[in-house]
């Protein structure tokens, strides 16, 4: 009996819909769209950031250095990189929805400035009873001792979770713990599968 449902952020609730601004920021320093993601996202410093070795500022001042930027003006290449994103106002809904009679929980891969961003610029804190960021636990998916640490945390029998992630090392990692999980694609697919999960025990 699913008691519990887990979400990530970036792919999931907050998605790139509009690829434009970071392409445009991209041609800017003669660099393609999958280099300019890379640097912010797949680069050494990232993945010591996300798992929380680095700070977030130190990866944001690696990232200005690399691209010639004067130190100390992230916001404003934060503001172009990540001007396509955009939550998904629907799923925040469900998820709210699902408050009560589920556990609602954010799991997500991330550096250690993520807490703010969720209180102050989405104010989405509130609809999770609890939040696991890789950058202040300092473990990243898909090592199997997140999933550990989560399962823990909650004290829960992962054949209560419910995990959805739109990586699917992270979902074959979170099966490997036993938990349930949906790879997601769309919202709409990922909803259909939700409700098969969370409908098939009414």
């Amino acid at each position: 009996m699913i008691q519990t449902v887990i979400f990530d952020l970036g792919g999931v609730l907050v998605r790139t819909e509009n690829q434009d601004p970071r392409r445009i920021l991209a041609e800017r320093y003669g660099l393609t769209y999958q280099d300019l993601n890379d640097l912010v996202y797949g680069c050494e410093s990232a993945e010591l950031a996300t798992r929380g070795a680095i700070t977030a500022e130190e990866h944001k001042g690696t990232v200005l250095r690399e691209l010639g930027i004067a130190p100390g003006t992230f916001d404003e290449f934060g503001e172009e990189f990540w001007g396509g994103d955009s939550l998904d106002s629907v799923l925040v809904e469900f998820i709210r929805s699902l408050q009560g009679e589920y556990r609602t929980v954010l799991l997500s891969n991330a550096w250690d400035d993520l807490r703010p961003l969720l209180i102050n610029l989405w104010k989405i804190d509130g609809i999770f009873d609890d939040i696991f960021i890789s950058g202040e636990i300092k473990l990243a998916k898909p090592d199997p001792k997140i999933f550990q640490h989560v399962i823990a945390a909650l004290g829960a029998d992962p054949s209560t979770l419910l995990f959805v992630d739109d990586f699917i090392e992270n979902i074959d990692a979170a099966r490997e713990a036993g938990i349930n999980a949906i790879h997601f694609r769309s919202r709409e697919q990922a909803l259909i599968e939700l409700a098969e999960y969370l409908d098939s025990e009414l």
